[in-house]
């Protein structure tokens, strides 16, 4: 099968996207897309996105993890997936989409980031060593001193693999806080590594570590950049009005075949 693709990145967290409206693509199989993600033998991405017709929407957002199976919401994918839908001629200002954990606005700012809204929190749940939410995306989140020299790979892996989270995992956050906010530094199931970057894991952060910083509006340091986080805090276990902000790039486009 020829596939064209699309590759964007939104702080370094790489998706390839595809233009799937007319269904072109719908027999792709995980292995395939696990392939076409593959840093060594494909294109190379933290997932694959496709953009779809649906009813009542501007788009459906269908994503999938690098090992190529079903993902739930991906924030910095969702906010990638708006900057296609405008490249491709959906172009307005806000957007009406749907996704694996519902429906999502989105909004195209003048200076070309999006800005997201991401789903209602309705439980934090403390676990030993840190905290567990669900922003889309099943979260776990540490507070750590020595950010830069911890071992995420390792660390995170053993929390993934840990017998609360290892049937269906879990996403992995570490967190430092600083004068200007959080950085964050992410290990992500499915793609089974660390990420430079978590759109669901920056907004679980921002709102674990909202209580200290005494504020509403956290940015978060990522390792491919800053995205800035708001949000509504109803009650300790209650936050809504949640917005996720950042970049969104092209990268290139091109064509492939899929052959596994």
């Amino acid at each position: 099968m020829e596939i064209h693709f699309f590759k964007y990145h939104g702080t370094g967290n790489d998706f390839i996207i595809l233009d799937n409206r007319d269904s072109r693509y719908a027999s792709l199989t995980s292995m395939q897309i696990a392939q076409l993600c593959d840093r060594r033998t494909g294109i190379g991405a933290d997932g694959l996105m496709m953009l779809e017709l649906e009813s009542g929407f501007d788009f459906r957002m269908q994503y999938y993890n690098a090992d190529g199976k079903i993902g739930s919401m991906c924030g910095n994918g969702g906010r990638c997936l708006v900057a296609f839908a405008y490249m491709l001629g959906i172009q307005q200002q806000h957007y009406h989409f749907i996704a694996s954990d519902g429906p999502h606005q989105a909004e195209r700012l003048d200076d070309g980031r999006i800005r997201l809204q991401m789903t209602d929190v309705r439980g934090i749940a403390k676990q030993e060593g840190g905290y567990v939410l669900d922003t889309g995306s099943p979260h776990y989140v540490e507070f750590v001193e020595l950010l830069n020299e911890l071992d995420v790979v390792k660390a995170g892996r053993a929390i993934r693999n840990s017998p609360p989270f290892s049937k269906n995992g879990i996403n992995v956050n570490f967190v430092l806080r600083t004068q200007s906010g959080i950085r964050i530094r992410t290990y992500e199931r499915g793609v089974e590594d660390e990420t430079y970057s978590c759109g669901t894991g920056a907004t679980a952060c921002a709102i674990v570590s909202s209580n200290q910083l005494g504020t509403q509006v956290v940015t978060v340091g990522v390792r491919g950049g800053e995205l800035q986080v708001e949000f509504t805090r109803n009650s300790e276990q209650s936050i809504s009005n949640i917005w996720l902000i950042g970049p969104a790039a092209f990268v290139y486009s091109g064509t492939v075949k899929a052959y596994v």
